[in-house]
């Protein structure tokens, strides 16, 4: 890589004014970024070599956003251009990253503060693609286009790829195979003194196989057991023979002072173990007392009041180790139905991510034994157990929750409505899909789209016409790539053949004026009449494959592969 250097006309006299800022900071950003390309295809996102060159690239943003919002770069065959000044030229095309974007068309690329989080993972991810791809997969425009970048703008020209060079390809020099190694000599033999399994086989008294296995698995079952749950199992045979009410009051003082214990411990499978097993004696103990059935009984409701169960909580929060998700799961099932509303409560007030992986399964497991409890807390007054309900409403595809989601969607709350749109997605019925078409005109944007995707994926064509009027309203022509997509995407799922009237007249079709439709509205009439297919949409995209719009040739060429496939 060479140095910086100023390139100026033929003829001029007059240096080229001074650029605004060092381009040094410029130049090591493009470096660490053409590296990083390289380090993407050779490693994997958890590679700790990759994880050292993207922070490496992210780190090289901030000396430029400290002189600049607006950072503009030309792209050349070999190198970029900054400011009248020549940056991370490459001798080899191979090897450029300019190239890359040069051949696909590409001039220019302008980056502004925040490209660098998670939309520059996404621009790693297309170039690696593009460097991978196939001539009959999607070019380089296409993808771009197909992402909504924020921060990330690029100017282009519809170039020709056949122009350019071709790339040099491997030596033929390089030897196409390898001689297989000569095979070793076997070296086993016998040695003398040295004592041989083999040898004891045939004795009377050598252990057969099953014998062994037996053995083996009776060892490894003793140092696996529980000595805790086998030391509640006695105190409980104690308590269940002895019919002694002063042995039974004794026993169960110990029985509460073990519980402390364990839960102090986070031994969360014994304490689920002595909650069921109280619970079994307290129906199965002769002579029992009424006083004593209580406290078997209150034994899980002291557990499942929320001052008790909160502080087990906030316990598991500070602690550095995550306890098993079987013993959580086990010890809410001995729970009352009541603590599940605590147990919402409590995940967005977790701060260890590990522990609230944990408390998440667990709390579905309680959720799906309790579904009536659920379906209430839905509406609960508390934002952030209702929150919770709604996403686990969703992912356990609860249809009793249809109704009170249905009537979220009217809430002045944008949270509340995603959620519940979301959640009404993911149950899927009928009956939450015809809740979930008053969200077609959400004032949200993102409710909007998850109603429209939700609906052209379940096939709803109850929906067909609120979504035919969108198609044609003003309101789509207004709204962001996405929506589009989204729009005319349920629209092709839904409408079939008799919808390719309308969209071929914007793919093709010419208003007042001979004016057309914009190029995002034709690219997105394209990707519906691939989502219909039949020969009318086929016809319809080979009249619109002739459109001098590069992003609108490039949504017909994949909409006819993807409808012939």
């Amino acid at each position: 890589m060479t140095a910086p250097t100023v390139r100026q006309p033929a003829g001029a006299t007059d240096a080229p004014p001074p650029p605004p800022f060092p381009p040094d900071v410029v130049e090591e950003m493009l470096r660490q970024l053409a590296k990083t390309v390289r380090t993407h295809q050779l490693y994997l996102p958890n590679n700790p070599i990759y994880q050292r060159a993207i922070d490496s690239l992210r780190a090289s943003f901030a000396p430029i956003w400290a002189h600049t919002d607006t950072l503009v770069v030309g792209v050349g065959e070999q190198e970029f251009r900054w400011e009248g000044l020549t940056l991370a030229h490459e001798a080899s095309r191979s090897e450029s990253l300019a190239w890359t974007l040069y051949k696909d068309g590409v001039r220019e690329i302008t980056l502004q503060p925040g490209f660098e989080g998670n939309e520059l993972d996404v621009l790693l991810d297309i170039l690696r693609r593009i460097r991978k791809a196939l001539p009959e997969e999607d070019d380089l425009l296409t993808l771009l286009w197909e992402q909504e970048f924020l921060y990330l703008r690029y100017r282009f020209v519809d170039a020709p790829v056949a122009a350019a060079a071709p790339i040099e390809g491997p030596s033929e020099s390089c030897p196409t195979s390898v001689p297989p190694p000569a095979e070793m000599p076997s070296l086993e033999e016998s040695r003398p003194g040295i004592v041989r399994m083999d040898d004891f086989d045939s004795t009377v008294y050598f252990l057969d196989e099953h014998e062994i296995d037996y053995l083996r698995d009776a060892v490894q079952a003793e140092y696996q057991s529980d000595l805790r749950r086998n030391v509640l199992a006695v105190v409980f045979d104690i308590f269940e023979v002895q019919a002694d009410a002063k042995v039974r009051t004794e026993i169960l003082e110990i029985l509460q002072h073990l519980m402390v214990h364990l839960l102090t411990t986070s031994q969360f499978g014994a304490v689920a173990y002595l909650l069921h097993e109280a619970k079994e004696a307290s129906s199965r103990a002769q002579g029992l007392t009424a006083e004593h059935a209580d406290t078997l009984r209150r034994l899980s409701e002291r557990l499942s009041e929320p001052a008790a169960l909160a502080e087990m909580l906030r316990s598991l929060d500070e602690s550095t180790q995550v306890p098993p998700q079987a013993e959580l799961d086990e010890l809410f099932a001995e729970l009352r139905p009541s603590t599940l509303g605590i147990v919402l409560g409590w995940i967005g007030k977790l701060q260890n991510a590990s522990v609230r992986t944990v408390l998440v399964k667990a709390s579905n497991r309680l959720a799906a034994a309790n579904t009536a409890e659920l379906v209430r807390l839905i509406l609960s007054p508390d934002e952030g157990t209702a929150l919770e309900a709604i996403r686990r409403a969703g992912e356990l595809k609860t249809a009793a929750g249809v109704a009170p989601l249905g009537r979220l969607l009217s809430s002045p709350s944008v949270q509340f409505r995603q959620a519940a749109a979301q959640a009404l997605s993911e149950i899927g019925t009928p009956g939450a899909l015809k809740a979930l078409e008053p969200a077609i005109g959400d004032a949200d944007r993102e409710v909007r789209i998850t109603a429209l995707r939700a609906v052209a994926a379940r096939g709803h064509v109850a929906a067909l016409d609120a979504i035919r009027s969108l198609v044609r309203s003003k309101n789509v022509r207004e709204a962001d790539l996405t929506e589009k997509m989204a729009v005319f995407e349920a629209f092709g799922a839904l409408s079939g053949a008799e919808g390719v009237e309308l969209l071929d007249a914007m793919l093709n079709g010419r208003g007042f004026l001979g004016r057309r439709e914009d190029t995002d509205m034709r690219a997105c009439a394209a990707m519906a009449l691939g989502r219909i297919g039949g020969p009318e949409a086929l016809e319809a995209l080979r009249r619109g494959s002739a459109d001098k719009e590069v992003l609108v040739r490039n949504a017909v060429n994949r909409a006819l592969r993807e409808a012939t496939e």
